[in-house]
């Protein structure tokens, strides 16, 4: 079957990028828009302002659900990525493109409602077989995947889309899809391994993320789908009175009159004199860093929230 228009896709690749237009990309995003793509090689080869171009929305894991609603005779295709919400910009999921070769027709016998396991490692290859070669590389924690038997050793097939046969990876990197809401701390457990890891504007991965995309990730290893961006997020979360925030909660921040542009994620609960502790993506610094708010972060901390 082929992708058309109107139907569901699946991301076939560890990681696709979600982008403006086919027109924006730049000649450094080559590694980026093959089917073999290599985020990693893309991301190093960005200085610190090709990092922040705004050409860049999101991105989306293996076995991501879209849905197709145009395919051009270039190769690119423009999807609704359905587990980012972004009710402002569609109430289905974040619009945006992506190249059609980084998709793949969703088999019908391979549903996420069996049994999925998902991604518990960083980063992570699929194998051909037991200890063979790797031909998937750089899956990245959060990724959900479905069991294609029981493990054989140490290694566990799971079914990957676009390919007819399953691949394996060290069952230690993976565990089942939770069946409840994590905690607080959990979540923060999941970002603080990102801790370094290079600021993307618009990305989603161990590879490269962004402020709202480090909490996006951090919940969507336990399955809580939060919206994409960052003031959609403070939306979707309760406000608690600043004060009460506890390790886990989320710093909100915005300019006098502005929408909030940056959120953080809670690390320590403020001491007597009001010091607040937030692990985040830093633009500035141009990567995830752990610290002390700054006087012009207090300056715009708008508000602290749970999930």
């Amino acid at each position: 079957m082929e992708l058309q228009p109107g139907r569901e896709a699946v991301v076939r690749v560890a990681v696709a990028t979600l982008w403006t237009s086919p027109e924006a990309v730049r000649p450094i995003d080559c590694p980026a828009l093959t089917a073999g793509v290599d985020i990693p090689t893309w991301v190093s080869g960005m200085d610190t302002e090709q990092q922040v171009g705004d050409c860049v929305l999101s991105q989306l894991l293996l076995g991501e659900r879209v849905l197709v609603s145009e395919l051009r005779a270039d190769g690119w295709a423009r999807v609704v990525a359905v587990e980012q919400p972004a009710a402002k910009l569609d109430p289905l999921g974040y619009p945006g493109w992506l190249p059609a070769g980084q998709l793949a027709v969703p088999d019908p016998a391979h549903t996420s409602t069996d049994h999925p396991l998902v991604v518990d490692a960083t980063v992570t290859g699929l194998h051909a077989t037991p200890n063979g070669p790797v031909v998937l590389p750089g899956v990245v924690v959060g990724t959900r995947l479905i069991p294609a038997g029981p493990p054989r050793g140490d290694w566990r097939p799971v079914h990957v889309p676009g390919r007819a046969t399953p691949l394996w990876l060290p069952d230690a990197h993976l565990v089942p899809a939770p069946a409840t809401s994590p905690t607080a701390e959990q979540a923060l457990a999941v970002a603080q391994r990102l801790l370094d890891v290079v600021y993307i504007w618009g990305g989603l991965s161990a590879h490269g993320i962004d402020c709202s995309g480090l909490v996006h990730l951090a919940w969507r290893r336990f399955g809580v789908l939060l919206p994409r961006d960052a003031d959609d997020q403070a939306v979707a979360t309760t406000p608690l009175p600043l004060g009460a925030e506890r390790p886990g909660d989320l710093y909100f921040f915005a300019r006098p009159g502005r929408k909030i542009h940056h959120i953080g994620i809670v690390t320590a609960t403020p001491g007597d004199g009001g010091q607040r502790r937030m692990l985040h993506a830093c633009y500035r610094r141009r990567r995830v860093i752990e610290e002390p708010l700054p006087a012009d972060r207090t300056a715009t901390l708008v508000g602290a929230h749970r999930v």
